[in-house]
């Protein structure tokens, strides 16, 4: 592996670590939210006790996430030195403000809110866990607006003295068709793994106590978020999709290995072979039309295929191989909308017992396990959005390539790519200890604290 291979092995890998955390970070505030407006408005103990719970999670859950975000950030200027110089004036403006407002948003409320136990108000404490889920919301805005840039940039200009791409309209980049869709997804995705953890630790708790009330309230809560967020994730995953094939038809071609243009285009549940060198795959139970529908929203839609995207591109950018690995993409769409139909389908099945969630043994057993389907799935959808954009870095602008550093060697890579996983494995060994230990308590044997015995304190610094 050369330097540049070996620099995408390490973007890769701390992108993908850093985001089991990120979902689940905005998902659980707004849970944690809606677990303390509950109790805020019915005065039930059993919500205060769920909500400091869960908030005990999310605040884990932050702490490690804030930590493999950071790093994530300095290797655009370590391994990724031609890209910064090149897209620096577009890319770092939402970053910016991703960190000037949204993070510093999210942080100073989360330790409002922590420390403003019995100190604040129940309206003013309430208001600041909003702020929390406000600032975890903005701040993947102003991410997946970065991102969706590089799948589809808008609302800049090259500058003809220095190259360089510069930032024109901040209103084209922050209502790119890409990001209205992408972003969509990335919040429901959020609602839904957050809901699926909190189903999965209730799930746990009512095996061990048939009886505990308030972890039926948790299960049923996770449950009516479940059930609606998936559906209608697949519904806007469908449609970001069709976005996609309109500003990156090699990504969506690539995802059905589809090499010839077809209309119309039938979609295969499985195949056999594949990969960039076997154009002719043994693909198993293709649904006719599917394909069409999924990429164009039209019955008989036409979809090019990648021989023929191939010579547009060389004859567009010039010579080059402009497939990305068609064996990731492929299966990396399939584990993803396979899985969500799996939640889907759990979530339907926890909706049907409803009001016997604590006699369901199978159930529970089911919902237990389904812990780590959404971290598969987001982890997946992830792989297919990245990996279709290759060879480009920037859809049309860079290739990848181009945007390594130059001056950083084979060898330093792999050196700090090391020291990364050896560290981001200790934090995994933490974060789970930290999480499972949390997870297994019971709910605390308090009541709700009298609002007229409590005054409020002015903070002191």
């Amino acid at each position: 592996m050369d330097a540049v291979d070996l620099a995408r092995l390490q973007f890769a890998s701390t992108s993908i670590y850093h985001f089991l955390f990120v979902p689940l970070t905005i998902g659980l505030a707004l849970l944690v939210a809606l677990l303390q407006t509950q109790w805020y408005r019915t005065d039930r103990p059993e919500y205060l006790r769920l909500t400091r719970f869960f908030g005990i999670l999310l605040v884990i859950n932050v702490a490690v996430g804030v930590v493999t975000g950071l790093v994530q950030e300095f290797q655009f200027g370590m391994n990724w030195s031609g890209y910064s110089r090149f897209v620096g004036d577009v890319f770092g403006a939402p970053l910016a403000m991703e960190g000037l407002a949204a993070f510093f948003l999210e942080s100073t409320f989360l330790g409002l809110w922590l420390f403003g136990w019995n100190r604040l108000s129940r309206r003013v404490h309430l208001a600041t866990i909003w702020m929390v889920a406000l600032g975890g919301v903005l701040s993947a805005a102003f991410i997946m607006a970065a991102n969706s840039w590089m799948q589809n940039p808008v609302g800049y200009t090259i500058n003809p003295d220095t190259g360089r791409a510069q930032l024109t309209d901040i209103g084209a980049v922050l209502t790119n068709p890409v990001f209205l869709r992408s972003y969509l997804h990335v919040l429901l995705a959020s609602l839904i793994t957050a809901a699926v953890v909190m189903l999965a630790i209730s799930a746990w708790h009512l095996r061990r106590r048939p009886d505990d009330s308030g972890f039926r309230r948790s299960a049923q809560l996770a449950l009516v978020v479940l059930a609606p967020a998936t559906m209608i994730n697949l519904l806007v995953g469908s449609e970001l999709g069709v976005t996609e094939g309109e500003f990156q038809p090699m990504k969506i071609a690539a995802a059905e290995a589809q090499w010839d243009t077809c209309q119309p285009c039938s979609f295969s549940m499985f195949q056999i072979g594949g990969g960039n060198n076997d154009q002719t795959p043994d693909k198993i139970i293709a649904i006719p039309h599917l394909l069409s529908l999924l990429a164009t929203n039209s019955w008989d839609g036409k979809v090019v295929g990648m021989n023929e995207l191939q010579a547009q591109y060389e004859q567009q950018y010039g010579p080059g191989y402009y497939i990305p690995n068609v064996f990731i993409q492929y299966w990396a769409m399939r584990v993803m909308a396979y899985l969500a139909s799996l939640i889907l389908l759990i979530s339907l099945w926890g909706l049907w017992r409803w009001k016997r969630l604590e006699s369901s043994p199978w159930f529970l057993r089911v919902a237990l396990w389904s812990l780590p389907l959404p971290f598969i799935v987001n982890t997946a959808g992830w792989v297919l959005t990245e990996n279709g954009r290759q060879p480009w870095i920037v859809q049309g602008l860079q290739l990848t390539r181009d945007a390594a550093s130059p001056s950083v060697s084979a060898g330093t890579i792999v050196v700090s790519l090391v020291v990364f996983v050896v560290l981001y494995g200790v934090l995994a060994v933490v974060d789970w200890t930290l999480m499972a230990r949390y997870a297994a308590r019971e709910l605390e044997p308090e009541e709700a604290p009298d609002e007229a015995e409590q005054p409020v304190h002015a903070p002191s610094y």
